[in-house]
């Protein structure tokens, strides 16, 4: 599990990385909100745990833009900040949990093993205009029809409605749905959004898959 801790506080960023990662989580930091946004939107995460009070952009901003660009990380807040409208602004900008400093690290532990449970056991389908993907059972449909995927087909359609109207550059995706560098030779990406575009687009009056000319691609029901 990969968690990403945003914290300004270089002891308390130690802390925090050190009890993760003994706990056999990997773990990144980073000290300020606008560098966390950049980093939660490039790569994805398993959990984030996110300060309240950070230079540049402060937790609840991050959280509420995250939830904006309909990325579903788990957020568990930390702050030292423990009046009952600081807690309902937390949760108002899409936090999943909220701990109060100073907590005891099992206290931390548990709440962070709830979040990673609750993303886990319970997968949202996702659906984009009339295409459905539901990962419980890695059935794809659209229109009612039903899709026929090979694993890699459906790995890159899953990732591209998971960042629904991100422009995913070819590095981001190749990185997620191929896990290695292909040095420049990223050409299968090329073949596999066809293939996509054969099975889900073809026939249908709105394209979903868009080409971001020298980026990479867009889904969405937007139009290019």
């Amino acid at each position: 599990m990969n968690v990403l801790i945003v914290e300004d506080d270089a002891s308390v960023a130690r802390f925090l990385k050190q009890a993760m990662e003994e706990a056999g989580y990997l773990a990144q930091l980073i000290g300020d909100g606008q560098r966390a946004l950049d980093m939660a939107t490039s790569r994805p995460y398993d959990l984030i745990l996110l300060d309240v009070m950070l230079p540049h952009l402060d937790g609840f901003e991050v959280c509420r833009r995250l939830r904006d660009l309909r990325i579903a990380t788990p957020v568990l807040l930390l702050t030292a900040r423990d009046a009952l409208e600081d807690k309902i602004r937390g949760l108002d900008s899409g936090a999943d949990d909220y701990l109060v400093k100073p907590f005891q690290v099992g206290e931390l532990l548990a709440r962070a093993r709830a979040l990673l449970r609750r993303s886990v056991s319970a997968p949202t389908p996702l659906q984009i205009a009339d295409l459905l993907l539901d990962p419980t059972s890695r059935k794809v449909s659209r229109a009612g029809k039903t899709v026929s995927l090979s694993v890699t087909e459906y790995n890159l359609l899953e990732y591209l409605m998971r960042n629904v109207g991100r422009v995913l550059t070819r590095a981001m995706i190749l990185d997620h749905v191929w896990e290695y560098d292909f040095e420049g030779h990223d050409n299968v990406l090329d073949v596999y959004i066809s293939y996509l575009r054969t099975k889900i687009d073809r026939g249908h009056t709105t394209p979903l898959i868009h080409t971001v000319r020298g980026v990479g691609y867009r889904m969405d029901a937007e139009g290019a």
